[in-house]
């Protein structure tokens, strides 16, 4: 009888359906086969240490990838903090620069507004000396205009007295130029009394006793307006002022004569008897 031909596909075959059977039961077969794919496959052992072994690697660089992971976190958490703290400063600059400039412009604003009131103040006290000094020029003109003009008057009345001494003018228009005068310098009013003594107390006989009266802040001043004045007349005008007192019952405070041409010897009566002489109504002081 002729056996089948063996073909590859029938031994294949062949071995898939019995090599089971053939390891259970035949040691020796499953030793040989298990040291033919040790040759060619690693064991357990060495499988479960290659795959521990691959794990670590794994581990490790999930590891060093978790720690350059963290490093590259906490590296731009620093520059973030860095930047954050640089633009902080830069602010801060920006804000001092700006409060500087603010402060240099407000400062530079206020020297400016006082250099203004500085130079206004000057312009005003320049003006203020300027006026018055213009002022004081007018005072001094002024001045210096009534001191000629009053220069020139006394000589007027030295001259009119001159000419009432020798007949040229009036006595009576000599007293009543220096009555005026007297009256427009000080303000008073000059009275001109003109009374009779019938006892002669005054000239020795019954006459006319006449008097200017000047009445001011209630003081009684008794005047004599003469164009010369002698010694005897001193007498004369201290006789005319008892009179006066004893017929009106008033005391007067102050005698006064007033005359351009005073006798030296008139001027020691005036002494003794207590009255005033002047050589002009403008020396007379008011008080």
């Amino acid at each position: 009888m002729t056996q089948p031909m063996l073909t590859e596909t029938t031994v294949r075959d062949l071995i898939r359906q019995e090599l089971p059977v053939l390891l259970q039961e035949d040691r020796k077969i499953c030793d040989s086969i298990t040291e033919l794919g040790r040759e060619r496959f690693a064991d357990r052992d060495r499988t479960d240490g290659r795959i521990e072994q691959m794990l670590d690697e794994l581990r490790r660089d999930r590891e060093r990838s978790d720690r350059k992971w963290k490093e590259q976190q906490a590296e731009d958490k620093r520059r973030w903090e860095e930047n954050t703290r640089r633009w902080e400063e830069q602010r801060a600059e920006d804000k001092r620069r700006e409060e500087e400039n603010t402060r240099k412009w407000e400062e530079n604003a206020r020297r400016w507004k006082e250099q203004r009131a500085e130079d206004k103040r000057r312009w005003e006290e320049n003006t203020r000396k300027w006026e018055a000094h213009v002022q004081e020029n007018k005072r001094e003109s002024e001045r210096l205009h009534e001191e000629i003009m009053a220069v020139v008057a006394k000589v007027d009345r030295s001259i009119g007295a001159l000419g009432a001494r020798w007949g040229l003018n009036t006595e009576r228009s000599f007293r009543d130029a220096l009555a005026a005068i007297l009256e427009k310098s000080f303000g008073v009013a000059v009275i001109n009394v003109n009374e009779f003594d019938d006892e002669g107390t005054v000239f020795g006989r019954p006459e006319q006793v006449e008097l200017d009266v000047v009445i001011h802040n209630g003081i009684l001043i008794l005047i004599e307006i003469k164009s010369s004045v002698s010694k005897a007349d001193m007498h004369i005008f201290e006789r005319k002022a008892r009179f006066y007192e004893r017929r009106h019952e008033r005391q007067a405070q102050r005698l006064i004569v007033i005359s351009p041409m005073i006798d030296p010897r008139a001027k020691e009566v005036g002494k003794d008897l207590g009255i005033e002489l002047y050589a002009d109504s403008m020396e007379v002081p008011v008080r």
